[in-house]
């Protein structure tokens, strides 16, 4: 079975990836198993001096599940099933290494998401993904 692994971070470029994504899903023989991943920037700083790792967990938890709310409703409302990630650490990286460590067959992303100037072609997660996977890319305009 075709595993794909779906990098969100609740922006609206993101939803209209996996919109766009939904669309297509037909186009596959037989179902993919889909994994949505969201990375979660590390804090920065001192942070755990003052705040103990259990609370920093439940935070970058509970800001990686705000970041998936939407495309989950999506993927819900279309009737397709998915695994959820939450990790942390550096987006493109981590995506990458993800992708890699638990063998995807594919990565499917937006050109774009949060960051970055809107007139750029691709955004600079979605670029250096493209240059660091050896998984395929496939990229959702």
């Amino acid at each position: 079975m075709l595993k794909i692994l779906l990098p969100v971070d609740g922006s609206d470029n993101a939803n209209k990836a996996v919109t766009d994504f939904i669309a297509l899903f037909g186009w596959y023989k037989e179902k993919p198993e889909l994994h949505l991943l969201s990375v979660q920037p590390p804090l920065h700083g001192n942070v755990s001096l003052f705040i103990n790792q259990a609370d920093i967990k439940q935070y970058h938890q509970e800001e990686g599940l705000k970041s998936l709310q939407s495309t989950r409703a999506l993927l819900d409302q279309a009737g397709i099933a998915y695994q959820y990630h939450i990790v942390v650490g550096d987006p493109a990286e981590t995506i990458v290494r993800f992708a890699s460590e638990k063998q995807f067959d594919q990565i499917v992303m937006g050109p774009r998401g949060k960051g970055g100037i809107q007139g750029l072609l691709l955004g600079s997660v979605t670029s250096k993904v493209m240059q660091l996977a050896e998984t395929p890319v496939l990229l959702m305009k």
